[in-house]
């Protein structure tokens, strides 16, 4: 007779692990996004993934273990997308063009990302301090600004004792906040700042304070 599989012993992968481990990611991360991690729940995750709850521990050990693998999930994607810019074969003011464009572009298009910042950063990043994985992917962007603006300081086109990590902080948060309130804002002031011609608006006036800050003064 086949032996029985006691109830103590650990669930084995899965025979596509790639696949399912890919889906549970992906199910957590609409789930989190839209819940948090206080109000996502392991069996909506499990019905979404079509994974059933022991192969989500066995891979992930817990809910928080995989809310950490879903903000490192969301920064590999970005950290992935803008290397593809290729932004050390344009001139500076092209690539910080580029930078700025990508990243209004990205947080428009993945709302869930700003999504899971939100909800990490009501955990005071608790989860994001464990992870090595995460400061590794965010430090070749720094150093890459770092030598555009160096680039650009050389060739007398940016001031001197630019900041690369407030420069990219200052983009991240200009384009950030605007979409991450979209709705208050628009409330607030009485004007449908979702619509296309205030998008546009705003994406041309980040990019002027930024090269306007940024330029060297003649």
């Amino acid at each position: 007779m086949p032996r029985q599989k006691l109830a103590a012993e650990p669930d084995r992968p899965a025979r596509d692990p790639k696949r399912t481990r890919a889906a549970i990611l992906d199910a957590a991360t609409t789930e989190f996004a839209r819940y948090g991690l206080g109000g996502a729940r392991v069996d909506r995750i499990s019905r979404a993934s079509g994974a059933n709850k022991r192969m989500l521990y066995y891979y992930f050990g817990d809910k928080e273990g995989l809310f950490l693998a879903v903000l490192e999930a969301a920064y590999a994607g970005i950290r992935s997308a803008e290397q593809k810019l290729s932004l050390l074969d344009v001139a500076p003011i092209e690539s910080v063009r580029r930078l700025i464009r990508f990243t209004w572009d990205y947080f428009l298009a993945h709302p869930e990302f700003i999504s899971l910042l939100n909800s990490e950063n009501l955990h005071r990043a608790s989860h994001l301090r464990k992870s090595r994985r995460a400061r590794s992917l965010n430090s070749p962007l720094i150093a890459t600004l770092g030598a555009i603006l160096e680039r650009g300081r050389r060739e007398d086109i940016f001031r001197k004792g630019v900041d690369p990590l407030q420069l990219y902080i200052s983009i991240a948060g200009l384009c950030y906040f605007y979409l991450s309130n979209i709705h208050t804002l628009s409330s607030i002031f009485g004007r449908d700042l979702a619509a296309q011609p205030a998008r546009g608006a705003r994406l041309r006036h980040v990019t002027d304070v930024v090269l306007g800050y940024l330029r060297r003064e003649p």
